[in-house]
């Protein structure tokens, strides 16, 4: 059975390398990346740079993001093409957020994903209810895990890493672009028929705005990555109703948001 990293195009390349008194040839790995085109009811609706893999979780993930889908019942078809470079799906939508999605453009923080829609309006009603609880002890035994190396990255040091943990589970998703990996670790849980309402979420990126707006989309209560938030990211946690917690590493964290969920 092949690997992940096997199943990926990853090209050799002959870059020079330099120190503080020599230049030299060396090899190096990286990964070839694709303009994925996302198809919705019949209709290009974007395209997006992202590593080939797991295209299906990937525009679900997405959609019920962005609000145009609430959940899986909506679908009625979703098909990955046969050269990987699109999606198609065909599913029951809420016009007013497809709509949204193209009449409010933002260019976002993070990288690939460039062009958001309306980044806050579709979220100013919704709070996440949740009365899942974790002690700091689990919180760092998952930092652990995450961290751990994986092929991929340990192949090219390239990409970003989205982990969700379930009650019953724990799916990881990887991709060039943060925003990706969320998107796609999150349309794979739904995909799977899993229950995000008390998931935690890990990633590896910083927790700006549309990280916290992605988690609330899909009823996230909890929020932990190694890197920094922003004001706008921690303005709209507090508003919502997600714990959000930066700067976990080794054994220190800063929780920002709702920390009532978070025991020593």
């Amino acid at each position: 059975m092949e690997s992940y990293y096997q199943a990926l195009k990853i090209e050799k390349i002959s870059p020079e390398g330099f120190g503080r008194e020599s230049l030299n040839a060396i090899e190096d790995c990286v990964v070839a990346e694709e303009r994925i085109a996302f198809y919705l009811n019949g209709k290009k609706l974007l395209s997006v740079m992202s590593i080939p893999k797991e295209q299906d979780c990937h525009i679900v993930g997405f959609l019920i993001s962005e609000g145009v889908i609430r959940d899986i019942s909506q679908i009625r078809y979703l098909e990955v093409a046969k050269d990987g470079k699109s999606v198609s799906i065909e599913a029951e939508i809420i016009e007013q957020n497809l709509q949204n999605l193209f009449r409010e453009k933002t260019l976002t923080s993070g990288c690939c994903v460039g062009v958001a829609g309306n980044l806050e309006g579709h979220i100013i009603e919704k709070f996440v209810e949740s009365d899942v609880k974790i002690s700091c002890r689990e919180i760092f035994s998952h930092l652990r895990f995450f961290e751990s190396p994986s092929e991929l990255f340990d192949k090219t040091g390239c990409v970003h890493k989205a982990m969700l943990v379930l009650q019953d589970s724990t799916l990881i998703c990887e991709d060039i672009g943060r925003h990706n990996a969320i998107d796609k670790v999150m349309g794979k849980a739904r995909l799977q028929g899993l229950d995000t309402k008390n998931a935690i979420l890990y990633v590896s990126g910083r927790l700006s705005l549309e990280m916290v707006i992605k988690a609330v989309m899909h009823n996230i209560p909890i929020v932990i990555s190694k890197a920094a938030a922003t004001f706008m990211g921690i303005k709209a946690a507090q508003e919502t109703g997600v714990t959000l917690i930066g700067f976990a590493r080794g054994n220190r964290a800063n929780i920002y948001t709702h920390s009532g969920r978070i025991t020593p």
